[in-house]
This record gives C-alpha cells, sequence and structure tokens, in this order.
C-alpha cells in the first residue's frame, strides 16, 4: 500500500485521464477484437496462440481471485482513495490482476514473434504501463500486477514453446480441447460450489463461470475448426477484410446484447453467452463467410 499512496500523491487531472486511457488496453473487449481481426483476416495460427493463452491464463487468474479473495485496495486501507473513473470498472476480487493478464497474454506473444527489436520492446513496455496504470489508479497493488504479469508470461511461454503440438496437424486436437473443457468445467464447478457455500457472492462466481464458458467455447471451436471447418483467412481485397472484419464484431455485439435480454444474466446464463460467442468467432461466422466466398468464386 505504501507505493500506491506515493502514487496517490502525484496524480494530477491529466495522468488521471492517460492512464485510464492507457489501462483500457487490458480490458476484454480490446484482446478480443485483436484475435478476431488475426482470426478472421491475417495469421489463423497465431490467433489460436493468442486465444490459447489468453483463456488459459483467464481461468487461472479467476480461480486465484476466487481462492485468495482478496479486497481491493481502497477496501484494505479505507484512507486511500482510487482514482474515481477507474473504480467502477474495478469488479471481482483484486488479486491477481485481470487488466495485467489480458495486456500481458496479447503483447508477450506479439513480442515473441515480432521480428524487429523496436517492436519487442513496443509490446514489452505495452503489458508493463498497462500493469503500472492500474497501480497508479488505485484498483491493484503491486502484488496483484506482478503475480497475474509472472502468471501470464508463464503461460505465454509455455505454449510458445509447444505451439506445434497445439497448432501443427490435428492428432492431438481432441485430447487438447478435453483437457481445455475439463478445466473449464472443473473452474466453473469449483466457483458454484463456493457460491452455494456462502464463501463468494454471486457476481464473483459469474466471473469465473464466464471464463469457463469462454474456455469451453475454445475447446469446441477448436476442435470443430481444426479437423471440420479449417477455414482461410484470404478474402480478396483488404475492403473485403474490413467489412468481413466490421460485419462479424458487430454481430457478435448483437448476439452478446441480444442474449442477455433473451435468457437474462444468471450465472448459467452468462456462462452460456461466453460460450455461444467464442463458439461464433471461431466456426460461426467463419463457417458463414467461407460459403459466402465459395458463392462468389
Amino acid at each position: 500500500m505504501a507505493f500506491l499512496t506515493f502514487l496517490e500523491g502525484i496524480r494530477t487531472p491529466f495522468l488521471d485521464r492517460l492512464m485510464q486511457f492507457i489501462t483500457y488496453f487490458g480490458q476484454e473487449i480490446i484482446i478480443i477484437a485483436v484475435i478476431c481481426a488475426l482470426y478472421w483476416c491475417v495469421d489463423k495460427r497465431f490467433a489460436y496462440m493468442l486465444g490459447f493463452t489468453y483463456f488459459t491464463a483467464g481461468l487461472l487468474v479467476q480461480s486465484l481471485k476466487i481462492t485468495f479473495r482478496v479486497p481491493r485496495p481502497w477496501v484494505l486501507d479505507p484512507q486511500f482513495k482510487a482514482v474515481e473513473s477507474a473504480v467502477p470498472g474495478a469488479t471481482g476480487y483484486s488479486f491477481p490482476s485481470g487488466h495485467t493478464q489480458g495486456a500481458t497474454c496479447l503483447f508477450f506473444p506479439l513480442a515473441l514473434k515480432a521480428k524487429r527489436v523496436w517492436i519487442k520492446v513496443f509490446c514489452v513496455l505495452a503489458f508493463m504501463l498497462i500493469g503500472f496504470s492500474r497501480m497508479y489508479l488505485g484498483v491493484h497493488t503491486p502484488k496483484d500486477v506482478i503475480v497475474s504479469m509472472l502468471l501470464s508470461i508463464a503461460v505465454s511461454g509455455i505454449i510458445w514453446h509447444f505451439q506445434g503440438f497445439f497448432l501443427d496437424g490435428t492428432q492431438h486436437a481432441k485430447q487438447i480441447a478435453g483437457v481445455l473443457a475439463v478445466i473449464s468445467f472443473a473452474v466453473a464447478a469449483y466457483s458454484l460450489v463456493m457460491e452455494s457455500r456462502g464463501i463468494i457472492d454471486m457476481k464473483y462466481a459469474a466471473d469465473c463461470c464466464k471464463a469457463a464458458g469462454a474456455g469451453l467455447g475454445f475447446a469446441l471451436g477448436y476442435y470443430i475448426e481444426r479437423t471440420r471447418l479449417k477455414f482461410s483467412t484470404r478474402t480478396g481485397h483488404l475492403s473485403n477484410q474490413a467489412a468481413k472484419l466490421i460485419a462479424g464484431l458487430l454481430l457478435a455485439l448483437v448476439i452478446k446484447e441480444g442474449f442477455s435480454l433473451l435468457f437474462g444474466t444468471s450465472i448459467l446464463a452468462k456462462m452460456a453467452e461466453y460460450f455461444v460467442l467464442v463458439l461464433w468467432v471461431l466456426v460461426l461466422y467463419p463457417y458463414l463467410f467461407s460459403r459466402l466466398g465459395r458463392r462468389q468464386a
């Protein structure tokens, strides 16, 4: 808390706005949009790597959150004040940091893939700066950020090292999908048991179940696409690629909002919503634009 108190003392309105802008790049919507752009339009293989990294680390971080149940800094120290604009987005427990996990799972693999040194340095600085922004805004302690960063780097490094096993060939696709599905079910069951026993509130269990739903969607989508669909990212001109990306993201937003309207916001409904959204990204939308491309050929 001493470091957060120091940062609180050097805040200015300009830095508040700057750090709020920087922290936005660790949000779920940015990570998913980048993965969609790569998966649908540019580099499907690398997008899979990002997906494995992001969803696996997300399951781990959400499990740790409800296991340790560390309150936010302003709860730990009532005298401490976070930046007001950052508080509404700081849901869930504090340890480890979800924004830092998302940012590290995006930018660390990009650093590994980059050929130019300046791009590698930029990517490393990006996730470190996003982690710092969480501390500046007062919504996470250094321990929250550092542990999340190290866990995400470890997961990214393992998947990068064994990328051939995950991404080259389909002989292990069923086993990989099965393991990820089992882990996702286990995380959901763990959170629901803790909620039923009154250890955690429903909103914390819901965060875990959303991560589990996304993990299940990724497991099934990965298996179906790798063994059945095998779509190509090529769609002709750049304008076609841009239209494909925009349409896919807009339809994903419609699905997300429509799902909540139709089925509510219960824990299981949110879990199903994220399951369907990830299936849309991996299988349903690629199937649609693949069929459309064949008709136009």
